[in-house]
């Protein structure tokens, strides 16, 4: 499939060729010093990248392109794959957002700290209307665990675990193929996956997801 044909509109997902090409260099910098030795690194407060995730920066850009000028970046993870943290990731829906503190609020739970930031999963109206990004620090090939989704699938909403399966051969798979520099911006309920590398070279993908409204009550996003 030419990937160059998914559209967020259709598919609920898009890929933005070359979107930080030009700040490669300096998005590396801010990133080296996060820890490299687990499979996901959850962080919050790294003021360095303020310019290029607000709305008009060059990543923000991308996320604003959908959600609009309130478009924000509300939680972040970096992903370091490499030959000894090669892992593999079965199909599933992200599911919770971070958010500041716990307050018991309707529709919302159950409840989680991980990497000491409270977590918490919300309605999936909430989850409907975010999207995640992908930023390519590296190039991932075919051999070098691409990202994997199930277009469309983030049109049935919450998908039950049981069922996800059968969703997944329903719409079928892309394997999100990236060079160093490209975004990839998401539906944040799409149906993905990801294995491990047969060929392992380092793949670093900065992944924020982004929201554009508060939260209901006394809750409020974490942000990044």
């Amino acid at each position: 499939m030419d990937l160059d044909t998914l559209t967020y509109d259709t598919d609920g997902a898009q890929r933005f060729p070359g979107a930080v090409a030009d700040s490669l260099v300096a998005l590396r910098a801010i990133l080296t010093d996060l820890p490299t030795e687990q499979a996901g690194v959850r962080f919050q407060g790294l003021g360095q990248l303020g310019r290029f995730m607000a709305a008009d920066g060059v990543i923000g850009s991308v996320a604003a392109s959908v959600l609009g000028p309130n478009a924000r970046p509300v939680r972040a993870v970096l992903f370091d794959k490499t030959a000894t943290t090669n892992w593999s990731l079965g199909w599933h829906q992200d599911r919770t957002i971070c958010v500041q503190r716990r307050v018991e609020t309707g529709g919302f739970g159950p409840w989680s700290v991980k990497a000491g930031m409270q977590h918490v999963a919300p309605p999936s109206s909430i989850l409907a209307r975010m999207v995640t990004l992908r930023v390519h620090l590296d190039d991932v090939s075919a051999d070098n665990a691409p990202l994997l989704i199930a277009p469309g699938s983030h049109l049935e909403g919450r998908v039950a675990v049981n069922a996800i399966d059968a969703v997944v051969r329903r719409h079928g798979t892309v394997a999100c193929l990236a060079g160093a520099g490209d975004i990839w911006l998401y539906a944040t309920l799409i149906l993905h996956a990801s294995d491990a590398a047969t060929r392992p070279q380092r793949r670093r993908v900065l992944q924020l997801d982004y929201a554009c409204e508060d939260l209901p009550g006394e809750l409020e996003w974490l942000g990044v």
